[in-house]
């Protein structure tokens, strides 16, 4: 019987790009090749590290330019007055003040549009910088975005007629941070909105490896609708991640530090790993399903 295998990738800054890369490195240089999933869905960082799985460089290279200073793309920084920490105390703020989940994310939609950022050619530059290869690869890949004016999620793949670097980039628009992105006479937003991971988009796989820094949430509810129909498994930033991210994952000084820290993580829990990736098991971790990281 054919096991089909899904990898999620959640969100997290450049830091969360950086320490995924390094999370898949390391397993990988330990034998399990998550890459060898049939279908890889990212979010936000998780779109733009989804999407240099495709890109043909090795997992020697694509490490590389997340480790080595000299190899790093170049990173806008935040505009004068944005504040990570202001930022997170107004989403923190909306969540409280609005507990249904569809006006939640046409409240952070609104946010998103009435803040003033930098020019979408800007940030779309900084993406295109992020990719290694702008076509959309022949494997199974899934993007997730939030149309900005509706607060509905979509998910773009090679067959919905955008262009791999919009994609990303539109999933990577955090909102208040970073400017919609306009798509078809719409605009999107940061796929984050939704879900840090928007694991439960993947139900139906045989396996499913999630990769996420931080567990939101709805990732719980998430894994348990994955679990009626295969196993899953995820691995969250642990103690040495967590330390080497900080508190400002948009902070592009966090890349080495925190591709370092993950690829450490992947190595580990490749170890630990009952069986791996390569023989149609997922890395096991404890009785919660977690290898590394918050519980």
């Amino acid at each position: 019987m054919t096991v089909q295998r899904a990898l999620v990738l959640g969100g997290g800054g450049v830091a969360g790009i950086a320490w995924e890369t390094g999370v898949l490195a390391g397993l990988a240089d330990a034998g399990v090749d998550a890459a060898a999933a049939d279908y890889v869905l990212g979010t936000s960082a998780g779109s733009a590290v989804a999407a240099q799985l495709g890109s043909g460089l090795s997992w020697a290279e694509l490490f590389r330019r997340q480790a080595d200073p000299a190899a790093q793309n170049e990173e806008l920084g935040l505009g004068e007055g944005v504040s990570v920490t202001e930022l997170r105390d107004t989403w923190l703020r909306l969540a409280e003040e609005t507990p249904d989940a569809d006006e939640l994310r046409r409240r952070k939609c609104a946010l998103a549009l009435e803040v003033e950022t930098v020019p979408e050619s800007a940030r779309r530059a900084v993406i295109a910088g992020r990719l290694p290869d702008h076509a959309w690869p022949e494997r199974g890949l899934g993007i997730v975005v939030v149309d900005a004016h509706t607060g509905e999620p979509r998910v773009f793949d090679r067959n919905s007629g955008v262009a791999l670097v919009d994609a990303v980039a539109a999933s990577c628009a955090v909102p208040g941070v970073w400017p919609p992105v306009t798509i078809g006479g719409s605009r999107f937003v940061d796929g984050g909105v939704r879900s840090g991971s928007n694991a439960d988009l993947v139900a139906g796989h045989d396996r499913v490896l999630v990769i996420v820094p931080w567990p939101d949430p709805s990732l719980p509810e998430e894994v348990a609708v994955l679990r009626e129909h295969g196993q899953v498994e995820v691995i969250t930033a642990d103690e040495a991640s967590l330390a080497a991210i900080g508190d400002d994952p948009l902070d592009p000084a966090t890349r080495t530090p925190a591709a370092k820290a993950g690829y450490a993580q992947g190595r580990q829990a490749a170890a630990a790993a009952a069986g791996g990736w390569n023989a149609h098991v997922v890395a096991a971790g404890d009785a919660g399903g977690h290898l590394g990281g918050p519980r």
